[in-house]
């Protein structure tokens, strides 16, 4: 039951990730990665959110582990940070790396806030 949980939410995740950094990188021309950015956020404050409202064990395998699991993804974040400095954009990946990691941060935090409430 745990790998299937961890399965469908999983399989939710990576294809709202796909499918909303696909549309916000078309709408958005820009150096700076967007979509992973609000992606991140939003899902560190949705797992801020989840972690917080008193989940069964199996919902949070569904919604934290799974779908907000591969709904985030620190992989292309870290991708997309190297890659802006390999492409000389220095301040674009110092300004990305930073506030991801700090809004993140205020992101869980503000979510677990909102849970609590």
């Amino acid at each position: 039951m745990t790998y299937m949980l961890l399965a469908i939410g999983g399989a939710f995740g990576s294809l709202v990730r796909y499918s909303l950094g696909k549309f916000i990188s078309e709408k958005s021309k820009h150096a700076f990665p967007i979509g992973t950015f609000i992606i991140n956020i939003t899902g560190a404050t949705l797992l801020g959110i989840v972690s917080t409202i008193g989940l069964s064990s199996n919902m949070m395998l569904l919604l934290g582990d799974g779908f907000l699991g591969a709904y985030t993804t620190f992989s292309t974040f870290m991708y997309e940070g190297f890659n802006l400095f390999q492409e000389k954009e220095k301040i674009n990946a110092f300004i990305y790396i930073l506030c991801s990691v700090v809004l993140g941060l205020i992101g869980y935090a503000l979510g677990s806030k909102i849970g609590k409430l």
